[in-house]
């Protein structure tokens, strides 16, 4: 039981991490941003050629060596984000709503093609994995790679939280979300504040990226397709929109990986978490945390 929970804590950490970007978007601008799982595979890519590349300097697996490259992948996929959002979504934002959808479809496309041209299309066997000695805690099994990723992942989301709850920025965030014409009128700069939201958004899929490499040992360039339905599952779940929903949702969802996955088999993991989702929009379809929202005729 005990290791069910920390497998489920650990892999939702995953989920919530690429879902906050998700939420972020979906909340200032109204955007699904359907290209923002293949920012974690790219995230992924990035961690896979930073770690070959430091291997001639440190021994690629070890822990300080995975800690740079988080860091630094998460600079890079941030950027990756800012880009996407400059080239495929600012042009558009006047447009209606499923043009900028379709467009995040085709990015969603570009990039795992791009990628799939750079990288090759076989599968990556990532240089690090989170096997190493590992010791028991309450009948759980974790490696120290384990708990120093869950405690990098916790850190960023108590870090965003403050971010958007507590300083300037987040308050210019908040209010965009409200209302971007009247934003514009007292002198916010909206779309510097939208593309620093893609900026965050990207950079913590990008770590998710990294840590999904090194826990599954694999990747591939169309990675980022399940893991971006999963994101979009999490943040439902908790409240698209609402940052504290959405990181719960994304360990909910991983709760229920991890108990389905042992109750059923790992074949119908993907089958559990979309099952669950249809179910849980029928009860609750503003997600756990969400608001309900009235519309007005």
């Amino acid at each position: 039981m005990a290791q069910l929970i920390w497998n489920g804590l650990f892999v939702g950490s995953f989920y919530a991490l690429v879902a906050l970007g998700y939420s972020m978007v979906y909340g200032i601008i109204k955007l699904l941003n359907f290209a923002h799982g293949d920012l974690y595979m790219l995230g992924a890519f990035s961690g896979f050629a930073m770690l070959g590349a430091l291997g001639g300097f440190v021994p690629s697996t070890s822990l300080l060596s995975l800690f740079v490259v988080l860091v630094m992948t998460m600079l890079a996929t941030g950027l990756g984000g800012v880009a996407l959002e400059r080239v495929a979504y600012r042009p558009l934002r006047g447009a209606p709503r499923l043009s900028l959808l379709i467009t995040a479809v085709g990015a969603s496309f570009a990039l795992e093609y791009g990628v799939r041209i750079v990288a090759g299309p076989n599968p990556r066997v990532y240089p690090v994995r989170l096997d190493g000695t590992a010791v028991e805690v309450l009948g759980a099994k974790i490696t120290v790679q384990q708990l120093v990723l869950m405690v990098i992942a916790a850190g960023l989301m108590v870090a965003l939280n403050a971010l958007v709850t507590r300083s300037r920025q987040g308050r210019a965030m908040r209010a965009i979300a409200l209302d971007p014409k009247a934003c514009l009128l007292m002198g916010v700069n909206v779309d510097a504040v939208i593309s620093r939201t893609f900026f965050i958004g990207s950079a913590l899929a990008g770590a998710a990226g990294v840590m999904s490499g090194a826990y599954y040992g694999k990747i591939d360039f169309l990675m980022g397709f399940i893991i971006g339905l999963k994101a979009f599952t999490a943040a439902v779940i908790g409240g698209i929109g609402n940052m504290k929903g959405t990181m719960l949702g994304g360990l909910v969802l991983g709760l229920l990986e991890s108990f389905g996955t042992d109750w059923l088999g790992g074949q119908w993991r993907d089958v559990f978490a979309f099952g669950f989702l249809i179910l849980f929009l029928t009860v609750r379809p503003t997600g756990l945390l969400g608001e309900r929202v009235t519309e007005r005729v």
